[in-house]
C-alpha cells in the first residue's frame, strides 16, 4: 500500500501474520471476526496494535479460500500509509509453510510471526518487537501464562513451554481439548497426563521471532515433513528443540520473553462477543484506545 522506506534507511521489524486457515471452528473468515469496539476485525486489532507496539510492516499470509476478502478488507478500510504485502499461501498445508511462503518478502532478516485471529496486546508485540531490533542474535517467543490466554469455557490448544536455566526455550508440548473448569481448574481432555494443568504455566500463542538461520532449519523441516496432514510451526521447533537436545547439529535459540496482560483470541463463534467485551472493558480502564490506527486516518468507517 505505501512505499517502502528508502534505500539506507533504518527500519523496524515486520510482522508475518498468519491469515490463511480455513477456520473450520469458526465457521467463518475468521480474521475478520468484529471484535473492535466500532466493530472493527480483529486482524484490524491486530494490526494497529502492532504498529503502535514497533512493527513498521506486515505481510499477511492469505489462502485462496479468503485471501480475496481479506485483500478487499484491507484496500477499504486500513489507512493507506500502512505498509502490507501479501503472501499466497496456495494450500491449507499448515502454519509451518504459511511462514515459509512469507519468509522471501523479508528480505532475509529477522521478523515476527502472529496469529491473525489472536490478540497478544501492546505490551507482548512490543517486548517482540524489541528484540528483533535488540542486540541479542537469538530467536524468540511470546509466552503467556496459561491463566491469561484463555478466555470463556470453550476446549483450545496451547503450546507449553518449558524454559531452561538461561531463559532459552526447551520443549513446547501441545495440549488440546485446554478447557477452564468452574472450580477454577484448567483440564486438557486429551487422554494424555498430567490432565490438570498449571494455570502459571507458560504458554506460546504463535508469536515468533524468527532468524534467517532458524527460517533455514525450518525450510529443511519442510521439506522433510511427513505430509498426511497440516505441519504446524510450533511442533516443528519442537522437533527441531529435541533434535538439539539429542545432539544434532543446528542452532534453534529462542529466547523466551513473559508478556503482561492476557492474550484474547477467537476460536470459536461465542469467542467474538467475549473478545468484544473485554477490549471494552481495556478502554473503560484506560488500557487501550477506543480509535484505531493512532495519528493514522482509515480510510472509511467500518462500523457495521
Amino acid at each position: 500500500m505505501s512505499e517502502p522506506a528508502p534505500d539506507g534507511a533504518r527500519r523496524g521489524a515486520a510482522l508475518v501474520v498468519l491469515a490463511a486457515g480455513r477456520a473450520t471452528r469458526y465457521g467463518g473468515v475468521k480474521p475478520l471476526a468484529p471484535v473492535g469496539i466500532a466493530g472493527e476485525a480483529i486482524i484490524d486489532v491486530l494490526a494497529s496494535d502492532a504498529l503502535a507496539a514497533g512493527f513498521d510492516r506486515l505481510v499477511l499470509v492469505v489462502g485462496r479460500e479468503t485471501g480475496a476478502a481479506l485483500r478487499y478488507h484491507v484496500a477499504r478500510t486500513w489507512p493507506a500509509d500502512v505498509e502490507v504485502a501479501f503472501a499466497p499461501q496456495e494450500a491449507p498445508t499448515g502454519t509451518l509453510d504459511a511462514v515459509l511462503a512469507a519468509a522471501p518478502l523479508l528480505d532475509g532478516v529477522p521478523f515476527g510471526v502472529a496469529n491473525a485471529d489472536d490478540l497478544p496486546g501492546r505490551g507482548g508485540l512490543a517486548l517482540l518487537a524489541q528484540h528483533l531490533g535488540g542486540t541479542d542474535p537469538s530467536g524468540a517467543v511470546v509466552c503467556f501464562p496459561l491463566r491469561a490466554s484463555l478466555l470463556g469455557t470453550a476446549p483450545v490448544t496451547r503450546g507449553l513451554c518449558r524454559v531452561d536455566g538461561a531463559g532459552m526455550l526447551a520443549a513446547v508440548d501441545e495440549r488440546r481439548r485446554v478447557t477452564p473448569l468452574p472450580d477454577g481448574r484448567i483440564v486438557a481432555d486429551d487422554g494424555r497426563e498430567p490432565v490438570d494443568l498449571d494455570p502459571d504455566q507458560l504458554v506460546s500463542v504463535n508469536l515468533f521471532g524468527l532468524t534467517p538461520s532458524l527460517v533455514g532449519l525450518l525450510a529443511r523441516a519442510a521439506a522433510a515433513a511427513d505430509r498426511k496432514g497440516e505441519v504446524l510451526l510450533p511442533e516443528v521447533i519442537d522437533d527441531l528443540l529435541e533434535a538439539r537436545r539429542r545432539g544434532a547439529q543446528g542452532a534453534v535459540d529462542l529466547r523466551v520473553l513473559r508478556a503482561p496482560g492476557r492474550c484474547l483470541g477467537v476460536t470459536h463463534p461465542g469467542d467474538v462477543a467475549l473478545v468484544h467485551a473485554e477490549l471494552a472493558r481495556q478502554v473503560a480502564r484506560g488500557e487501550r484506545s477506543a480509535q484505531l490506527w493512532e495519528d493514522r486516518a482509515p480510510r472509511m468507517p467500518v462500523r457495521r
